[in-house]
C-alpha cells in the first residue's frame, strides 16, 4: 500500500515537473509557448493518477490560453496545396473582326451635293463599303494620283464590281463647282465629287489632309483611316505599300483589315473659319 502511494506521488511530481517545464503557474514567459493539445495530454495523465488539484490547474490554464491570444492550439492537419488552375491567355480582340465589325468609331452620318448636282446621303449605302477620299485639285499630292499616277480611278475601277462606292470629297473652302466639273470630266472620274466647302463632314470625321482616305464597312463603321499609301510623291521607288488597296481586298474576301489605321499625308485641308 505504502508502496503504491510512494509510485503516485512519484508520478504527480513527474507531472508537476512537465508541467513547470512547459508553463510556470504565472503569466506566461517569452520563449516556447505550449500547445493546448501537449497541456490536455498532461491534464489526462494527472486525471489518471487522481492528482486533483494539478489536473484543476490544469484546467484553469487551459481555459486561460483558450482566451489569450497567440496561443497555440491543437496542430492543424496539413491541408493538400491548392492547384492554381492556370489562367488561359485570352488572345487580344482585334479592331476589326472576320466579317468586317469594328470595334471603332460609327461613321458621322452626313448627306452633300455633289459638284454635278446630285445628292449623296451616307445612309443611302447601308450595306456596301464606302471610301471616302478627302481631295483638293489645287494640291500637288491629290493631284499626283490622278496625274502622275492613276491611283485613285484604279482603285475605283477595281472594285466597283465588288459591293464598294468611291466618293472624293472636296472640304477646300475657296473651290468652285466649274473647277470640280472640269477635273472630273478630264480625268474621267466614274465617282462624283462632293461638296463640303463649309468643312462640317471633314471636321465630323477629322480629315487633315488631301488625301485622307476613310473605308466603311457595310456595318457603318469605319475600318481603315489614314494614307493612300506609304509613298508620298511617289518616293518609294519599290515594295510601295498601298494601305487603301490591301484594306479592300481583305474586306471584300471577308477577312479582318490588317493595318487599320496609318498617319496621312498630303497638304492640309482648307478648311473654312468658323
Amino acid at each position: 500500500m505504502a508502496k503504491a502511494g510512494q509510485e503516485r506521488q512519484t508520478a504527480i511530481r513527474a507531472i508537476e515537473e512537465q508541467l513547470a517545464k512547459l508553463r510556470g503557474p504565472g503569466r506566461p514567459q517569452a520563449g516556447r509557448q505550449p500547445s493546448i493539445g501537449e497541456l490536455r495530454v498532461i491534464h489526462g495523465l494527472a486525471v489518471k493518477e487522481k492528482a486533483t488539484q494539478t489536473a484543476s490547474r490544469l484546467e484553469r490554464l487551459i481555459a486561460r490560453y483558450q482566451r489569450e491570444p497567440g496561443v497555440r492550439g491543437p496542430e492543424p492537419r496539413p491541408r493538400p496545396e491548392r492547384l492554381e488552375r492556370p489562367q488561359r491567355e485570352r488572345p487580344a480582340r482585334p479592331r476589326i473582326d472576320a466579317q468586317g465589325e469594328s470595334t471603332g468609331k460609327r461613321a458621322p452620318a452626313f448627306e452633300l451635293n455633289s459638284f454635278d448636282g446630285k445628292t449623296v446621303s451616307l445612309s443611302d449605302y447601308r450595306g456596301k463599303i464606302v471610301v471616302l477620299e478627302w481631295f483638293n485639285i489645287e494640291c500637288p499630292l491629290s493631284r499626283y494620283h490622278y496625274e502622275t499616277k492613276n491611283t485613285m480611278v484604279e482603285l475605283a475601277k477595281k472594285y466597283k464590281g465588288k459591293n464598294v462606292v468611291w466618293f472624293a470629297v472636296n472640304s477646300t473652302n475657296n473651290t468652285t463647282p466649274g473647277a470640280n466639273k472640269t477635273f472630273a470630266e478630264k480625268h474621267k472620274l466614274s465617282f462624283a465629287i462632293l461638296d463640303d466647302r463649309s468643312g462640317k463632314v471633314g471636321r465630323a470625321y477629322g480629315a487633315q489632309t488631301t488625301p485622307h482616305m476613310y473605308i466603311i464597312n457595310p456595318r457603318g463603321r469605319i475600318v481603315y483611316e489614314g494614307a493612300i499609301d506609304d509613298s508620298p510623291l511617289g518616293r518609294k521607288k519599290e515594295g510601295v505599300i498601298n494601305y487603301v488597296d490591301n484594306a479592300l481586298a481583305e474586306l471584300t474576301a471577308g477577312k479582318a483589315v490588317s493595318t487599320a489605321e496609318t498617319k496621312p499625308y498630303g497638304c492640309s485641308v482648307k478648311y473654312a473659319k468658323k
